[in-house]
């Protein structure tokens, strides 16, 4: 019974994994163009509008702490989000917000985030050594290897948690921040009633907001860059 659940949740990784390839072959192609926006400092903004949000002190390489900015066309949305989750006991702790490319490039070459996505990769292949390639796409749906395809870049995406305001415990989503399994998906089968139930919640409220959930992390959300558009019109075409 073990090993059959074993495989179940291995198909499902790779199943979802394959799909985040052609998902981000997909942004590759998509017609993109600056638009000269400025980036505004979210915890400034925060503080002006009295909006109560978090923001992460963890290091997202070894030399770069966060950097919490979004474009101007997108804050007071966001905001607008935060104040709507602060209205239900919540608080949004902002993980990671803008990177330049400094920053970027470095996140598939550190030892935590290489070792963690190798480990969940030998488990996917069952101990075998995977071929650079079979790694490339893992790391390109995890981590987005190609800067075009990176909209942390655009200053148009927020990875994000979300806490109770009462105690500072983490809302249940059924896993914690950065976490590679087969609970990374938004819509993950592996996860319990209620997680899947506050998932959906966060979801609803940036959607409302205008920020479309990646579908391949659960704690990515994005606004008007070619995730956003592109994720927008295949729902479109659904309904």
């Amino acid at each position: 019974m073990q090993k059959m659940q074993n495989r179940r949740k291995i198909d499902y990784w790779q199943s979802n994994m394959e799909d985040g390839y052609k998902f981000m072959m997909k942004i590759l192609r998509y017609p993109v163009s600056e638009n000269f926006e400025k980036l505004l400092h979210i915890p400034e903004f925060a503080r002006k509008a009295g909006v109560k949000i978090v923001f992460s002190r963890k290091k997202r390489t070894r030399v770069s702490f966060p950097l919490f900015y979004l474009r101007e066309g997108i804050m007071k949305r966001f905001l607008c989000a935060a104040e709507e989750m602060n209205k239900r006991g919540w608080v949004i702790r902002v993980e990671d917000a803008f990177r330049t490319r400094q920053m970027q490039n470095p996140l598939n070459r550190t030892r935590e985030t290489f070792d963690a996505i190798m480990k969940i990769i030998m488990w996917e292949t069952g101990g075998k050594i995977p071929d650079p390639e079979f790694v490339f796409r893992r790391l390109t749906v995890l981590i987005a290897t190609i800067p075009k395809i990176a909209t942390h870049m655009s200053g148009s995406a927020v990875d994000i948690s979300v806490l109770s305001m009462k105690t500072g415990i983490e809302i249940d989503r059924g896993a914690g921040y950065l976490e590679m399994n087969e609970k990374t998906f938004m819509d993950s089968i592996f996860i319990s009633q209620k997680a899947r139930r506050n998932r959906q919640i966060i979801t609803e409220i940036m959607k409302k907001y205008g920020f479309h959930a990646y579908p391949f992390e659960f704690w990515h959300y994005s606004s008007g860059d070619a995730y956003a558009q592109y994720l927008s019109s295949q729902l479109r075409h659904l309904t």
